[in-house]
């Protein structure tokens, strides 16, 4: 069995040795990528993908959730500051029935489920009391959390206590409710869901005004139902200012970053936008009158009166005369036949009157700046942007600024001036804001793909090695192998067999090659 061994090996490194290099390329080539494939797979089939089972927890629950999962020996993982429990993808669903069933996680808190579950007469009155109001307030939590960007809920109530002896009072005492929303990021609870906050804590508890209820958020931010009926934002006035001014900038500055990307790529420009918002608001009234027709200047014609006297006969001259119903320079004429005649046009126009109550816009862009940060597509040579692109960016900047400010004037600023608002800068951006990735395996598959890439090459750099010292080895043992006759001469004059085949074992065993051709020099002498 080893002789054959010996033998397939030998003719294996013989075939190998015959191939061509582009033939033993090819074959190596081919192997590597087969094995590469074959490890991809592997390792994507043993690689687990873990789902979220539990967000949001408190320590106490992570903690129940924990201990359950160890003693099932169920693999997890924690993030979000321990506040989220990944496991496996596929056990995802079993494993929420099945912490369910057990009641995990326990919260510790009291609904009303409790007394269906603790009824007993063992209980007093102000132990009923203190349940029954926890209960409350958890109910109240879990209804709140239902709403839309409201993560969950705190919720603390105060009950006036209760007066058995009867009370000449119309009313006993009101009860409060202070309630803590944790909001979603960036989420910004509507008027009308305030109005229904109040409604709903209001109607839940008895004898509860919605007067004597406080609503704010983790932010600290206060919701007032005065201002949510108003119509007015929870925000006080210099929050209001601030995100109007924040979103101004945010819009101009995704737009820009939107816009020189695509010209210079991905990674290649920062863009900061500074403005200065007037929110100054004032009302005027105007009372226009403006023509008809304003290339003439004319009203539209509402009436006309045409008047013409004529008289002919004696008498039509005048009389010299100083008295008081002559005129006294009136010429003297004769009392001979005249003529009189007298035409008198009225036309009355009607124009155009206007009234307008203009109330002005609440802000008003006065002032803005945008700085610009590109990197030149070889970062280590700045002239390698051209200056030209430097000028498109540049009026590119200047036109969205002379866009954007409101001149009091209605005019124009001039180009010096907006061209003192932009910048650009070119240079190697040394350091790129990284956005977290949601999920995934991260850079995993990229570093297990450089580790299988890197065996491969160092693979196939061996083996060429290798081959390349053996064939410089045969070369060697080709040269120093004896020729058939010393050989055959050596072995004859040691007569003893035992030696003989000593060494003929020590030969084929040291040098496989120098056997075999000695082997087939016999064998051809024996034909």
């Amino acid at each position: 069995m080893k002789e054959k061994l010996l033998s397939w090996y030998h003719r294996s490194l013989e075939f190998w040795a015959g191939l061509p290099k582009k033939r033993k390329l090819w074959i190596i080539s081919g192997a590597a990528a087969l094995l590469v494939v074959i490890t991809v797979i592997l390792l994507l089939t043993n690689i687990k993908q873990y789902a979220p089972l539990y967000s949001n927890l408190s320590t106490s629950e992570a903690g129940q959730i924990k201990d359950t999962l160890d003693s099932q020996k169920v693999p997890y993982r924690l993030s979000n500051g321990g506040t989220t429990i990944s496991v496996p993808q596929s056990q995802v669903d079993a494993l929420k029935v099945e912490l369910a069933a057990q009641g995990i996680p326990k919260t510790g808190q009291i609904d009303y489920s409790f007394f269906s579950q603790n009824a007993g007469f063992g209980m007093t009155d102000n132990q009923f009391n203190v349940l029954q109001r926890a209960a409350m307030q958890t109910e109240l939590a879990n209804l709140i959390s239902n709403s839309k960007g409201v993560q969950s809920a705190k919720v603390m109530i105060t009950l006036p206590p209760t007066d058995v002896w009867v009370s000449n009072q119309g009313n006993q005492g009101q009860a409060s409710a202070s309630i803590v929303l944790n909001v979603d990021p960036g989420y910004q609870l509507s008027s009308s869901q305030v109005q229904g906050l109040y409604h709903l804590v209001s109607k839940s508890v008895p004898n509860l005004p919605e007067s004597n209820i406080v609503i704010m958020d983790q932010y600290y931010n206060y919701y007032d139902l005065k201002d949510s009926n108003s119509g007015n934002s929870t925000l006080s006035t210099y929050d209001q200012q601030q995100q109007i001014i924040h979103n101004f900038e945010n819009g101009i500055q995704q737009k820009v970053t939107e816009m020189l990307t695509t010209m210079m790529g991905q990674g290649k420009v920062m863009v900061n936008v500074t403005a200065n918002v007037d929110f100054t608001q004032s009302k005027e009234s105007q009372n226009l009158v403006q023509p008809v027709n304003p290339q003439t200047m004319e009203g539209l014609e509402t009436s006309t009166q045409h008047i013409a006297e004529t008289y002919t006969g004696a008498g039509a001259a005048g009389q010299v005369g100083t008295g008081t119903s002559d005129v006294p320079t009136y010429q003297a004429g004769t009392n001979g036949n005249g003529t009189y005649q007298k035409v008198e046009d009225t036309v009355n126009y009607q124009f155009n009157r206007i009234h307008r109550d203009v109330t002005n816009s609440p802000y008003k862009v006065t002032d803005m700046g945008i700085q610009v940060m590109v990197e030149p597509p070889n970062p280590n040579n700045n002239n390698s942007l051209s200056q030209q692109r430097v000028n498109d960016i540049k009026q590119i900047l200047n036109s969205i600024v002379q866009t954007s400010i409101s001149n009091p004037q209605g005019q124009e600023l001039p180009l010096n001036q907006i061209s003192q608002k932009t910048y650009v800068s070119v240079g190697r951006l040394n350091g790129q804001i990284q956005q977290p990735t949601a999920g995934g395996w991260g850079i995993w598959p990229y570093i297990i793909g450089g580790g299988v890439l890197a065996a491969v090459i160092g693979a196939i750099i061996w083996l060429i090695l290798r081959n390349r010292n053996r064939e410089e080895d045969e070369e060697a043992i080709v040269q120093d192998i004896p020729q058939d006759d010393e050989l055959a001469a050596a072995l004859n004059q040691e007569n003893p067999e035992q030696k003989k085949y000593s060494e003929l074992e020590k030969l084929a065993r040291q040098k496989p090659d120098q056997f075999v051709k000695l082997l087939r020099g016999w064998m051809s002498d024996d034909r």
